[in-house]
């Protein structure tokens, strides 16, 4: 009698199938330098106010491609998931600047009268929660003797038209990686023919809000765009030699109008938005087309690991308080000519910039230490006071962002 085996079943002796294990990407180290050093030299700038240092370095136009870069990467995901995680991470820092800035104005005297109509005061003051237009502030006030000037709130908001284009940016990101994928060259290039349209009178905006709006989104757009453009892959497509080619007949041409255009201190590419525009896409895909996509430092960069990771942990509460550091340091720095001896054998030194640079990055440090905290939670991260990676997060200690 024979017997007929048994027929293995679906289960018998399969493994589990494991899942896999997601890790997430890599950090590039070479975009990390680029945020550092476009920092700094926002810092800089806005305290020696040289009018050369936009051209040696377009901070703006590679801090927009910067993130164009991460926001196209990030797009992966659905689309209002993202635009709620970018918001929710720029917001909270702007709100505490907004709590402690808008109280001392508010202490000062700033109030409904200021703006010669109680309403407009009341729905511009909506701009320091969601900045869809420049957040306000007024010109002058008495400020504190010794420690802050008269101007200082209005220095408070000089950088937060970076945070109302940004916003724009990430809310209109998924409609152009949309069209970047349909007319990739077409779309990059439309901002830089909507500054010249803007530029030359072909396009007239009458409300100065939305005019002011409009051009540093066209300025800088063609830059978001080609950091979107470098994460999807288009750059690539392009043969090796076209970029060196053309890239730096952009930047030319673009030098050209800014020089024919009254370029000179007091003003600069930031008051030429076509020599901006030119200038900045020009040197943003230079940059982009050398990226070598580090993972890891090369040897001579690793002394600045830590300078370079603290930079970025805290970019955004360092852009939004470095122009009041500015103003403390420099009011700080002319108490010292009240002492006769500094005034007579140390004049030289008091008139010198370089010692309140340094003034402004101690006050920085301590911005960092104080104000920090808030990009952690808007990323939901435990706080940390000094996240410069010599304390790596364990596996458990680690959340989503």
């Amino acid at each position: 009698m024979t017997t007929t085996p048994a027929l293995p079943t679906d289960t018998q002796d399969e493994p589990a199938p494991v899942e896999p294990v997601r890790t997430p990407p890599a950090r590039d180290r070479y975009f990390d330098l680029l945020r550092a050093i476009a920092l700094f030299r926002v810092v800089f700038y806005h305290l020696m106010g040289w009018a050369w240092l936009p051209v040696v370095f377009p901070s703006m136009g590679v801090m927009f491609a910067l993130a164009g870069n991460l926001m196209a990467r990030s797009l992966k995901r659905p689309a209002p998931q993202v635009v709620r995680g970018r918001l929710r991470r720029l917001l909270p820092p702007l709100w505490l600047l907004g709590a402690i800035g808008v109280t001392g104005m508010l202490l000062q005297g700033w109030g409904p009268d200021s703006e010669g109509h109680p309403l407009w005061w009341w729905f511009h003051l909506a701009y320091w929660i969601l900045p869809l237009s420049e957040p306000s502030a007024p010109e002058t006030l008495p400020g504190v003797h010794g420690f802050l000037t008269e101007d200082w709130a209005a220095q408070v908001a000089v950088p937060l038209w970076y945070v109302r284009a940004y916003l724009w940016y990430v809310v209109l990101s998924p409609f152009l990686l949309k069209a970047l994928r349909a007319l990739p060259w077409p779309t990059i290039l439309a901002p830089i023919a909507l500054t010249g349209a803007l530029t030359w009178g072909w396009v007239n905006i009458p409300s100065t809000r939305i005019d002011s709006a409009v051009a540093d989104f066209a300025t800088f757009g063609a830059c978001w765009l080609l950091g979107m453009a470098h994460q999807e892959g288009i750059l690539k497509r392009l043969p090796r030699y076209v970029v060196p080619s053309v890239a730096p007949a952009v930047a030319a041409v673009g030098l050209w109008y800014a020089l024919t255009h009254g370029f000179r201190p007091g003003n600069d590419l930031d008051d030429i938005p076509f020599g901006q525009a030119l200038w900045s896409f020009a040197t943003v895909l230079l940059l982009l087309h050398l990226s070598p996509t580090w993972t890891e430092w090369p040897r001579r960069l690793r002394r600045w690991d830590r300078l370079i990771t603290l930079l970025n942990s805290r970019a955004v509460t360092i852009y939004l308080w470095h122009n009041v550091c500015i103003v403390v340091a420099a009011a700080l720095w002319d108490r010292l000519w009240g002492f006769e001896a500094l005034e007579v054998h140390f004049s030289w030194l008091l008139e010198s910039s370089w010692p309140v640079l340094v003034l402004v990055w101690i006050l920085v440090a301590g911005c960092v230490v104080c104000f920090g905290w808030a990009e952690d939670l808007a990323a939901r991260r435990r706080p940390r006071l000094w996240p410069d990676g010599s304390q790596r997060p364990t596996r458990e200690g680690t959340h989503r962002a």
